[in-house]
């Protein structure tokens, strides 16, 4: 199975544990990570995740996000097709941000767009059919899709 974790899912496991909701999918993203480093799943990253992380002021977490990208098998950079779809996609409502990476999720033919943003989440729940991959919280991924 293909996954694309988004920069949000991907700090989570450095968010406040204190947070019931933080520790929770935190520990979500944690097991994902697991399964990806024995072969279970497919972590896919891109030159936009490249870039968030390089933006992010807290340098020692950009580190440990780095660090779990290298169990990434691919790397999707933008081509001229996926900056095509992140057009489209944009004007469906979605963030740029965000539409861009979802538009290398469908590039890399991903299964599941793991993300912690609930905004983005029912923006996709939304716009369901114009989508090529399915959008859903670490927590959900783990307790519905592969329990």
């Amino acid at each position: 199975m293909r996954l694309y974790l988004d920069v949000c899912s991907l700090n989570r496991p450095y968010d406040d544990p204190s947070i019931d909701r933080n520790r929770l999918e935190a520990e979500a993203v944690v097991i994902m990570l697991g399964r990806v480093s024995n072969g279970r799943h497919w972590l896919v990253s891109s030159e936009i995740i490249d870039r968030e992380v390089a933006a992010c002021p807290d340098l020692e977490k950009a580190e440990l996000v780095k660090e779990s990208l290298r169990l990434a098998q691919q790397r999707v950079v933008l081509t001229p097709a996926a900056a095509s779809r992140f057009r489209e996609l944009a004007g469906l409502g979605f963030h740029k941000l965000d539409a861009l990476h979802l538009a290398c999720a469908e590039a890399a033919k991903c299964d599941y767009f793991v993300t912690t943003d609930d905004k983005l989440i029912k923006r996709a729940k939304a716009q369901r059919k114009a989508l090529a991959v399915i959008v859903v919280n670490p927590l959900t991924f783990l307790t519905e899709v592969v329990p």
